[in-house]
Formats: C-alpha cells, sequence, structure tokens
C-alpha cells in the first residue's frame, strides 16, 4: 500500500510545493517549524483542500484537482495521531479502543483489539481514564485507537513532541513496532534528527514549502544538502549492524560491512539487527591505519565524495562495504590529507561518542 503526493497551495506569501511517495513503513516529513509539514498531513486527512494537485492512496484517489475529486475527511481510511491524546476524558482506556473499533468499516480487514493491546503495552491501562494516564501512556493509546479504526494509513503529527525524554523513549520502541509489524504507510511529521534516524526508513525534507530531498533515510541523513536548512550537524552515517556479543570490559561489539564497531553496553542478544547512527561531526579521519590511539573503533573505506560546504567544513564520504559513513571535517585537513575519490582512508569514532539514543532496532523491511 503506497501514498502519493503532488501539491501546491499558497497560503498568503508561503506557497507549499511538494511531490512524494510514500511506501509501507514509516515516512518522516522532517524540516524546520514553519516548513509546511502539518500542512501535507492536512492535506493527506482532507482537512486541507489543495489549490493544485492529487492525492491517490493504494489507487484510491483522495484528492485530484483537475478531475475536481476531493474525498471528504470521513470517507478516507486514515488514523491521525496528534501531538495531544484527544483522547475523551470521560471514557475508560478500553472505551477509548473501541471507539476507534466503531468507525472501522464492516468490510475492511480489522486489526485484532488483544494484538494491538499488546503490542502497545497497554493491557494494564485499560480500565483506567486519560486522566489517570502519564503522556506516554496516553500517546500509545491514541496510537492504538487510531489501529482500530482499520486505517488505510498512518498520519502522526509531532506525537512526541509535548513528551520528555524519558517519555519519548518510552514510546519509541512501540512506533519501531507499528512501523514493522504493520503493512500501511505512516506519514510521520518531526523536526527532531535522531528521532527520524531511529524510525524512518523514508525522509522527506521540506524547506519553507519545497521538497529539498526524499529517499531511503541512510542516504538522506548523509547529504549535507539535504540537510543545509536544518544545519550539517545534523548530517550523519546511519549505518546496519549485527550485535555480535558482549566484551569483559563492558563494550558490546557489532559487525558492521567493514569491520567491528564497539560501543557501550548494548542490551540486546547476539544476531540482533541495530541501525546505528554516528554524527560526521564525531568522525575522524586518517589516510593510514592509525596506531596508538584510545579511539576504539576503526572502520576502513574508499572516498567517494568530497563535498566543500558554504563555510570551513567539508564532508567527506566514504564507501564502507556496501554502506557509506560521512566526516565533516574542515578544509585545512581536507587540503592536508589531501583526499580525492578513490583514495583509501580510515574513519576513526569513539566508543563514547554515539549516543545511546542514536542505537536503535533495524527496520524489517
Amino acid at each position: 500500500m503506497t501514498l502519493e503526493v503532488s501539491l501546491r497551495h499558497a497560503f498568503g506569501d508561503f506557497t507549499l510545493d511538494v511531490a512524494f511517495t510514500a511506501p509501507p513503513g514509516i515516512t518522516a516529513l522532517f524540516g524546520r517549524s514553519g516548513s509546511g509539514k502539518t500542512s501535507v498531513v492536512n492535506a493527506v486527512a482532507g482537512l486541507l483542500r489543495p489549490d493544485h494537485g492529487r492525492i491517490t492512496l493504494d489507487g484510491q484517489t483522495l484528492a485530484d484537482t483537475a478531475q475536481r475529486i476531493f474525498l471528504p475527511p470521513h470517507r478516507r481510511r486514515i488514523g491521525y495521531v496528534f501531538q495531544e491524546g484527544r483522547l475523551f476524558p470521560h471514557l475508560t482506556v478500553r472505551q477509548n479502543l473501541g471507539y476507534g473499533a466503531w468507525f472501522a468499516p464492516r468490510a475492511a480487514r480489522r486489526e485484532d483489539m488483544g494484538r494491538v493491546v499488546e503490542m502497545l503495552g497497554i493491557g494494564h491501562l485499560l480500565d483506567r481514564r486519560p486522566g489517570a494516564l502519564s503522556g506516554g501512556e496516553k500517546s500509545r493509546v491514541t496510537l492504538g485507537r487510531a489501529l482500530l479504526s482499520a486505517p488505510q494509513i498512518i498520519l502522526a503529527d509531532e506525537p512526541l513532541a509535548a513528551l520528555d525524554e524519558a517519555r519519548k523513549a518510552e514510546i519509541l520502541p512501540y512506533f519501531e513496532r507499528l512501523r514493522d509489524e504493520v503493512a500501511i504507510p505512516v506519514l510521520y511529521v518531526s523536526h527532531a534528527a535522531a528521532e527520524v534516524a531511529r524510525l524512518a526508513t523514508t525522509m522527506v525534507v521540506l524547506d519553507n514549502g519545497k521538497m529539498v530531498a526524499q529517499g531511503p533515510t541512510a542516504a538522506v541523513m548523509a547529504d549535507p544538502a539535504a540537510l543545509r536548512s536544518v544545519g550539517i550537524r545534523e548530517a550523519a552515517a546511519v549505518l546496519p549492524a549485527v550485535v555480535a556479543g558482549a566484551e569483559d570490559d563492558g563494550l558490546t561489539r557489532l559487525e558492521t560491512a567493514t569491520g567491528p564497531l564497539f560501543l557501550p553496553g548494548i542490551d540486546a542478544p547476539p544476531g540482533t539487527r541495530l541501525r546505528v547512527r554516528i554524527l560526521a561531526h564525531e568522525v575522524i579521519l586518517s589516510r593510514a591505519r592509525p596506531a596508538g590511539l584510545s579511539a576504539q573503533n576503526i572502520l576502513p573505506g574508499i572516498v567517494t565524495a568530497v563535498r566543500p560546504g558554504d563555510g570551513p567544513a567539508v564532508m567527506v564520504h566514504l564507501a564502507i562495504g556496501g554502506d557509506e559513513i560521512v566526516a565533516s571535517i574542515t578544509r585545512r585537513a581536507a587540503a592536508d590529507l589531501n583526499l580525492a575519490p578513490g583514495d583509501t582512508a580510515h574513519a576513526i569514532v569513539k566508543s563514547m561518542s554515539v549516543a545511546r539514543d542514536h542505537i536503535a532496532p533495524a527496520a524489517m523491511r
């Protein structure tokens, strides 16, 4: 099931002009506040009628201005998850979930309530009312209610923005399960790069109403031009890795396409597939394999591109196996190293420089 969006809409002196495809999995709409992310979601939901454009979901036309088609919101099988839970305060969790199921079309393939309750870990909350729930619990119940309405797509508009870091950490694994276990697209709005790198399989970057990049998350995250509007310090590699085992000194050994990666204790069994976000400005480069360093991670690769930025930084891309790592270094360092495409170089990463929330389960699709 795939969402296809092409739309143009004017808001005074601001014009939204985007075109992208969202396959099953999580497609993140990423960009600064005011870049047009929520307007895109509202157009998909039918809460905004675009001046020009076409929106289709699994071959069904939701809107087509050329054909004068505009399906009203209540006829679009969409589950919308807002920043605020918007649960009915007088109903229990069980009743709020049932309200979502009540709206599911009779002929639609419905999610089993027991499976949704188990997937979201809310079985112990069923008899509570929203006033007795934490922010993270409300978010999970809201997500469950959306799933039980038998949607063809989930729209999530910055669903974690109102939560503190502890509550975000609590709910992120449930969005990962949603990504991997539910075969519908999820359009996920966020301006948090770490959140997007952890969850998204596809990424669409917006800036001032225009789409500046789209594609697999790892590719877009490594492209400084795509991230210029939010700051190139967010540029990073998103490397696939597999847990090999725990070391005696508290580090965990991960296997990557180009060699081992040692990171502080990761609570996951051997064989677990992960995605690891390594920020470009945390990577050091060396032409020869260094010796006598405290850094434990030395990943050899081949330079594929050297991209000067607007300021003193240069972005160096290295192919490591079938993956890529990026390093942000100064122009002076790049000149000293005299790097060019085809050269061998080594990426050096301190174990302690990879934040815990930059390590997450890999997408299953």
